[in-house]
């Protein structure tokens, strides 16, 4: 894209002020921020009045069947021959949603290369690895591992396995791909800067995974080998199963689209977004969505109506994947602190909202698929998420979990 292109398309968007200071760029500035406007998608800002509407419009909700815990333990032969089979096959991968920082641990690197051993060097990277390899033993089959990263992570995450050897994991079948990025705006939606020559931008949210596997060129590769199934899990849980045979064989003998691991709620108030059915069709509603009734509402048997926690961790088919992928994903429009660069050129950090960044979520892409069973799994054997430094859901937590389930810190 050259300046005149680039200043054509600004205007359209009344975004001009990002050229403001290209006179006083070096030539390798000016490159990088042609660069960059090229790769926005300037689309987004008409989201900006739509979005008020998003959040608002809900369906008709209702609770969803699931495959429990009892019904894995009476189809647990079928589920398993029919996953292990689909493995061996060559119709599953496996995509890691590893683009954040680990901020929260107080840790400036990428999450997965957080140490989260005590005695000895144990990183939330070779916890899922670990995890993955128990499902190559098993099945004597490697499996596709893909890894999203963003700009900001992508050298240090790829440098971290190599330097550690894969974690023994078969090199071949590891790939990386870089998370697309959107711009953000102030609250007249104005694009910031976060210098002369850098739009201030963000990973488009966890619903962006799909869209950037598609632009990276790793999705029709791997669909041109056979694969079918795609398990897509993020970072955070260090106990999560991978590419798991029971979870994909279920899905599968269930005849479902898709598939999402699901937790029981350990109380009716319990901060965790929940499976159920919105107008007929699977969706995720978020635990602030739920009001008092539904939040407490009770099964004929006791349980609660809407209990089956979801810990990001899902089973696509990629035809329906495509399917999506040609629709236009809801997105949604955050309230966020950004930092920027004032009229005067000064760095400033907000230390209250001052603007919007733009994101899609992965629990649109459930809503999107015509069938979506749940599956339980038991909390305490598949669920550690490492999201605080301490407290709930945090390193503590994690760590006394790994120990409880025989694995040596």
């Amino acid at each position: 894209m050259n300046y005149e292109t680039a200043k054509q398309l600004l205007n359209k968007y009344d975004q001009g002020h990002i050229l403001k200071f290209y006179d006083e760029l070096t030539e390798t500035e000016r490159s990088e921020l042609l660069k960059q406007i090229e790769d926005v998608d300037f689309s987004l800002l008409e989201n900006l009045d739509a979005e008020k509407k998003l959040s608002v419009n809900r369906g008709k909700i209702k609770p969803i069947n699931a495959v429990t815990t009892d019904d894995i333990a009476r189809n647990s032969e079928k589920y398993l021959n029919t996953g292990i089979s689909a493995i061996k096959a060559g119709k599953v991968a496996a995509v890691l949603l590893a683009g954040g920082q680990g901020t929260r641990l107080g840790f400036d690197k990428p999450k997965g290369m957080f140490n989260i051993g005590v005695t000895k060097e144990l990183y939330i990277f070779e916890c899922l690895v670990n995890n993955l390899m128990k499902v190559v033993e098993l099945t004597k089959t490697w499996i596709p591992f893909v890894i999203m990263t963003s700009e900001k992570n992508n050298k240090d995450t790829i440098n971290f396995f190599k330097e550690h050897n894969y974690f023994g994991y078969n090199s071949e079948y590891v790939s990386f791909f870089i998370q697309d990025m959107a711009p953000s705006v102030d609250f007249n939606g104005k694009i910031l800067m976060e210098s002369r020559s850098h739009i201030s931008t963000s990973p488009n949210g966890n619903g962006g995974w799909f869209s950037s596997f598609v632009r990276s060129g790793l999705f029709d590769k791997l669909t041109s080998q056979g694969i079918e199934w795609l398990n897509v899990f993020a970072v955070d849980n260090v106990l999560q199963k991978i590419a798991d045979p029971m979870f994909i064989g279920a899905v599968i003998c269930t005849g479902k689209d898709s598939g999402g691991k699901v937790v029981a709620k350990t109380d009716p108030n319990e901060k965790v977004g929940v499976m159920c059915l919105e107008d007929e069709k699977p969706s995720i509603i978020e635990y602030y969505e739920l009001t008092d009734e539904m939040a407490n509402q009770r099964m004929a048997d006791g349980e609660l109506a809407y209990k089956f926690g979801v810990i990001l961790n899902y089973l696509f088919k990629t035809d329906k994947l495509i399917e999506i992928n040609k629709q236009k994903m809801p997105v949604h429009v955050v309230d966020k602190k950004i930092p920027f660069i004032d009229e005067n050129e000064e760095l400033i950090s907000p230390e209250t909202p001052n603007g919007y960044k733009f994101e899609t979520l992965i629990l649109d892409m459930i809503h999107m698929n015509d069938s979506c069973i749940p599956y339980e799994v038991i909390r305490n054997k598949e669920f550690a998420p490492v999201k605080n430094a301490k407290g709930v859901d945090s390193v503590e937590s994690a760590r006394a979990l790994l120990e409880e389930n025989g694995i040596e810190l």
